[in-house]
Order: C-alpha cells, then structure tokens, then sequence
C-alpha cells in the first residue's frame, strides 16, 4: 500500500471541502428554477397537468436507469485522470445546454410542447447524471473517517441547500418581481429568458469549477482493483454490475437507506410541484412573499452541520434521520392542515405571513440534517460492501440511491399532475375559476396527504445496522485485509 493510499482516515481541509461542494450548485440552481417549471408548462404554455406530470415520469425513469450504469462505469473507469473526473468535466456542457432550451421552447402545440418538455427534461437528467453520480463517489472516496464524511457531506448539503435558497430568493425577486400586469411574476412569460440563461451560465460553470478544482485529490482517492493486463470488456464490466448490484440489494442497511429516500422522494415530488400552486392560488402569495419561504430556510442551512454533528454523536446516525425527518415533517405540514381546519389568519394579512413562516422555520430548522446523514451512511455502507465482496463501489451505491430519488421524484410529479386534474385545477386559470373544493384539494396533498407518505419512508430508516461500534469493527478488518494484499503484491514485484 503506498503512503498516500493510506491515508485512508485522513482529515480533509475546508479548501478542499469547499472546491467539492460547489459542484452542488449546479442541484441548487435546478432545485431554484424547479419552483416554476411546471407551472410555466401548465399555467403559462397550456399542457395539462396529467401530461406534464407524465412527462416527469418518463424522464425520470430513463434518468433513473442511466444511473447505476453511469455509477459502475465511473467505478471501473481507468484513466490519468481518475475514475470520476472525466465524467464530470464533460457533462458541463450538456448540463448548461439543456437547461437553457428546457425554459425556451419553441411555439409549438401542446402536444408539442409535450414531446419538448420530455426530451429537455429527459437530456437535462441525463446530462446532471453523468455529473452527480461520479460527484457523490468523489465525495464518499475523500476519507474514510466516521464522522469525517458527515463533515464532508454536511459542506455539500450546506451549499446545495443554501445555494438553492439565495438563488431561489434571486429568481423570485429579481427574474419574477411582482408588475402592475402580473399579481404574481411566475406567470409572465416573458421573464424565463432570463431564468434560462442565468440558470445555463451558473450550473455549466459550477461543474466546471468542482472538476478542476478536486483534480489534485485524485492520487488520495480508493484505486479499483481490476485483475488483468487490460482494462474489462463490456460484458465483464456488465457481469461486475450485476455482481456488485445483487450484493448491495440484500444488504439490508442498503435497501433501508434507498427505500428511505424513495418513499420521502416521493412526498418531496408532490409538494415541489403543489406548492407552488397552493401558494399563488390558496394563500394568494407574491412571489416577493413567496421569498420568505427561502429566508426561512437559511437558518437551518447554516445550523445544519453542527446539528449533524452533534446528533450524530449524540444519537447516532439512524435515530438522528428519524427523529429530524419526524419533526420536519410534521412542522412544514403544519400550516396546511391548520388552513384547512379553519385556524389560520386569512389571505393578505401580515398575521398569516407570521404564522404561516413561524411554524416553518420550526420545520426548516432541521430539514437538511438527514440528507447530510443518510449521505454519510451511504459512505458507510460502502465500507461494508468491501467487506463482504472486495470491491469498492461507491459510484453504483450513489447511483442506486439517486435511481430511488428521481424515480421517486418522478412518481411524485405524476401523483401531483394526476391531482390537479382529478380536483380540476384548469389551464391557464384566472382567480375566479379557483373553487373551494380545489383549494382544499390542494391543502390536503400538501398536509394529510404528505403526513402519510413521510411516516411510511421513516419506517424504512429502523431497519439501518451500521453504527459506530460496527463501523470500526468493518474498517479494522478492510485495513488488515488491504494491509495482507500490499504485502503480497510486494512480494510478487520482488
């Protein structure tokens, strides 16, 4: 083993924290303009929901597949250049490309527009995967430290999440401000060029950045072992895939971290996509009011990786998803279930802005602690599939878990665009089409709805088994087996 290869539970510099995390700005900039693609489509262009939602879907499982292909492709990849960078330098291009022809359609119909919105979404997808997957092993691979890695993950969830929250506050204030024409800005057509062109130039150069800025971290990254003079054929890499993907779905701390984040996926979808509309329509927000759901966000963005360290520490990793994601959940809920009973202050009141934003930054105090976590536990899991295979595989593991999450994400656009139509919620809509019975409607998917979705994902969390304890015991055993192979091959130079 060389020096630098073992350096495995080293301690990783704010520099080099900070150059991985601003790849996620490109997850940030995508989660700020998300607020408005589906209303841009339905509201703004006339598709119907349900075909916008089918259209979510159907991206996100030809994204979903790509991923753990593109995941043991950058597993198995031999390169001067390491095994992750490649992918993420050249996904750059594509990534700023699709995005800016995602917000600037031609004049089509709306079958048209249909097939436009597919294959945008489908090519944005494609092209984040070929970053993101290779990114996230890149970040699993940085060291092997317990609580290092939360460290690590807990500086990308604080740029990813506090980059989607200034950017999201930039695009209502600035790309969409209220106008004597527009009560609210998301509705002027007129504006998205600016959303598009923004939104290419900044995720483009964020990759760009994290690519060449890591470079330097590629001599101190895990070295796949693959037997033979030559790199694998196809059929071997396919048959290494399937090898590796068949050990981790009978990994049960695997399958509870994948069905975790599919479930909450899921709700996710639904309340991204309804939010929006329950804001415009149900509390008659302005996208200027709709901005304080980011400002409430900022404080749990800057607490969130001490509080991920502290629970952690405190509570463990598992219990530490459970008991954040409950109270999350049941605070962000909170506002909707009281709207529909009656108990909150009416629209255009500064009372509802208190309340309504009061009890959600209560929720958004902890919300982005367990992505940090489960990220960490995943890292974690990586350990264990060593252990019991002999192969390191973060980039199938990220990509298994990402295929969960936009597949996930996907079924949630649908069950939203499914929802709008079934409480038929019009193209186009103009105040006084908005009814009582879809206005509640609306409230229940984002409120009891939501409730039920998040509970049955927590029950997955419970079946987690990597603690602490287990963790050292799994890195004690991979240093002395790695510790045997370097001396073997040692002997075999001689």
């Amino acid at each position: 083993m060389s020096s630098i290869q073992g350096q495995r539970r080293r301690k990783i510099s704010p520099r080099v924290k900070l150059a991985f995390s601003v790849g996620s700005l490109e997850d940030a900039m995508m989660q700020a303009a998300s607020i408005a693609t589906m209303l841009f489509y339905n509201q703004v262009l006339g598709v119907s929901a349900a075909l916008c939602g089918l259209a979510f879907l159907v991206a996100s499982l030809v994204d979903a597949f790509s991923d753990p292909l593109i995941g043991a492709w950058s597993d198995r990849l031999q390169t001067r250049w390491g095994r992750r960078h490649p992918f993420m330098v050249l996904s750059a291009l594509p990534i700023g490309l699709f995005f800016f022809l995602l917000y600037q359609p031609p004049d089509l119909s709306e079958q048209g527009l249909f097939v436009w919105l597919l294959c945008m979404l489908v090519g944005a997808r494609l092209a984040k995967t070929c970053f993101s997957v290779p990114h996230s092993a890149l970040g699993a691979e940085l060291t092997d430290d317990y609580h290092e890695r939360t460290s690590v993950f807990g500086w990308d969830w604080m740029m990813r999440l506090g980059g989607a929250v200034v950017l999201g506050i930039f695009v209502l204030f600035v790309i969409f401000p209220t106008t004597a024409e527009y009560a609210n800005g998301l509705l002027d057509p007129n504006r998205y060029v600016y959303l598009a062109v923004m939104g290419s130039v900044l995720s483009a150069s964020a990759v760009l950045f994290c690519a060449l800025a890591t470079r330097g971290q590629i001599p101190y990254l895990h070295q796949q072992s693959v037997s033979g003079a030559i790199a694998p054929s196809y059929l071997d890499s396919l048959k290494e895939l399937w090898r590796n993907l068949s050990a981790l779905l009978v990994n049960p701390s695997y399958i509870a971290v994948c069905l975790c984040w599919l479930v909450l996926a899921i709700s996710a979808g639904v309340i991204a996509v309804v939010g929006t509309y329950t804001f415009v329509y149900a509390f008659e927000f302005s996208t200027e009011q709709m901005a304080a759901r980011d400002f409430v966000r900022l404080p749990g963005v800057f607490l969130a990786l001490v509080l991920a360290s502290y629970l952690t520490r405190l509570l463990d990793k598992k219990y530490t998803v459970i008991a954040t994601i409950l109270w999350s959940t049941f605070m962000i809920g909170l506002p909707f279930c009281l709207r529909l009973l009656g108990w909150l202050p009416e629209n255009g009141t500064t009372a509802l802005l208190i309340a309504f934003f009061g009890i959600w930054l209560m929720g958004f105090l902890t919300l982005p602690v367990p992505p940090i976590v489960i990220d960490s536990q995943l890292v974690d899991v990586a350990d264990d599939h060593e252990l019991r295979t002999g192969n390191r595989a973060e980039g199938l593991i990220f990509s298994v878990r990402t295929f969960a999450l936009k597949l996930s994400q996907g079924v949630g656009s649908l069950i939203a665009g499914i929802g709008l139509e079934l409480i038929g919620f019009p193209e186009n809509a103009s105040p006084d089409q908005i009814t009582e019975p879809m206005i509640d409607g609306l409230l229940f998917m984002m409120g009891p709805l939501y409730y039920v979705i998040v509970v049955c994902g927590v029950g997955f969390a419970f079946m987690y088994r990597i603690d602490k304890q287990r963790h050292e015991e799994i890195l004690g055993l991979l240093e002395k087996r790695r510790g045997s192979v370097a001396q073997d091959e040692a002997g075999r130079a001689v």
